[in-house]
Formats: C-alpha cells, sequence, structure tokens
C-alpha cells in the first residue's frame, strides 16, 4: 500500500511546489509592476484597491514615504 501512495505523494508534492512558485512570481512582478508605473498603480486602484493598499503598506514600512501622496495628487490634478 505505501508503495502506491509515494508516486501520488510525489505528484502532489511538485504540484504545490509549482503552485507556490507560480504565485511567488506572480506576487513579484505585481509588485514590480505597481513599483514602476503610476498609471498602472491608477488601474489597480480602481479594479483592485485593497492590493494597492498592502503595496502602500509595504513600501511605507520599509521606509519609503509620499508615494500614495503623489499618487493621489496627479490623479486629482488629472480630473480638472
Amino acid at each position: 500500500m505505501t508503495r502506491t501512495m509515494e508516486p501520488l505523494a510525489k505528484k502532489i508534492f511538485k504540484g504545490v511546489l509549482v503552485a507556490e512558485l507560480v504565485g511567488l512570481f506572480g506576487a513579484y512582478f505585481l509588485f514590480n509592476k505597481m513599483n514602476t508605473s503610476q498609471d498602472f498603480r491608477q488601474t489597480m486602484n480602481k479594479k483592485f484597491p485593497f492590493i494597492l493598499e498592502v503595496y502602500y503598506r509595504s513600501i511605507e514600512q520599509s521606509g519609503m514615504y509620499g508615494i500614495r501622496e503623489q499618487d493621489q495628487e496627479k490623479w486629482f490634478n488629472s480630473k480638472n
């Protein structure tokens, strides 16, 4: 019985590992895109504001302040 479970366990482990790697690279891509593009942050603000809030909090936690204010100022001025 244990011999038949080993290949299944290996497949499950590989699947979980691949899923975690895809998630890790996806999170990195999303953070990098938000970190380099103010227009992308505006799109995120419209569609997924909770994700943008996590981005703002993480960069403020690292000691970088003023990004949120710059974004809000630009978005407010572009409406007028």
